[in-house]
């Protein structure tokens, strides 16, 4: 994962007055933490963290004061109304750290007809190098497979550096009926037993014929 640049400041004023001018100004306001360093407080251009925000686990090279350094998005809060992001928390990482992180689960192939994937687990706890975060983990399905089948944390492909955190016999996903399957499945089982019914009368019948 590459980083995402972005020119940062320092934040001089508090509270939610001085936070809503910022973001009425196009800034968001976040705070940065760790390695043992006093927590700091920054702004950034809304826009900018805005995009980079779409990739989940988000690496920034943060240009403050003329400085540069790597954080890593923790986690960001909207506005559950204008989806606006109000505020972020970073925490400082170093080429070559290892971190503790979620990824999303990236589903490669397609489920039988009539059944759907449901899942255990739709992000998985990894760790990774900071400046070598994947974007997701490739999860490899097959139409072969019935309802019933189990995809286990041991089918993942798991890219070379990257350490699962879960077990490899933890469940992620299982195949289900859908209700349409279920509903194909009984109307095929009543068709079969019509037929069956239909054929037995009807042999019924000629014997009926023959024994006159």
């Amino acid at each position: 994962m590459s980083e995402v640049k972005i020119v940062a400041e320092s934040r001089e004023s508090f509270g939610k007055g001085a936070a809503r001018k910022l973001r009425a100004a196009g800034r968001t306001p976040a705070v940065i933490y760790g390695h043992g360093h006093d927590t700091r407080h920054i702004h950034l251009p809304a826009h900018e963290v805005a995009l980079a925000l779409r990739i989940k686990n988000a690496l920034l090279e943060l240009t403050i004061a003329g400085k540069s350094e790597l954080v890593l998005v923790k986690s960001a809060s909207k506005d559950p109304f204008t989806q606006v992001i109000e505020h972020v928390d970073l925490v400082e990482v170093k080429k070559g750290e290892k971190v503790h992180v979620e990824i999303p689960v990236h589903i490669i192939g397609e489920t039988m007809s009539g059944t759907v994937l449901d899942f255990e687990h739709k992000t998985v706890k990894v760790e990774a190098e900071a400046t070598h975060i994947p974007s997701f983990i490739e999860l490899h399905i097959s139409k072969d497979n019935l309802a019933g089948h189990h995809y286990l944390v041991s089918d993942l492909i798991v890219p070379q550096g990257v350490i699962m955190e879960l077990e490899s016999n933890e469940l992620v996903a299982s195949v289900v009926e859908t209700r349409a399957g279920v509903a194909d499945e009984e109307s095929n089982t009543e068709a079969t037993a019509e037929g069956e019914a239909t054929e037995t009368a009807a042999a019924a019948t000629a014997d009926d014929a023959a024994a006159e």
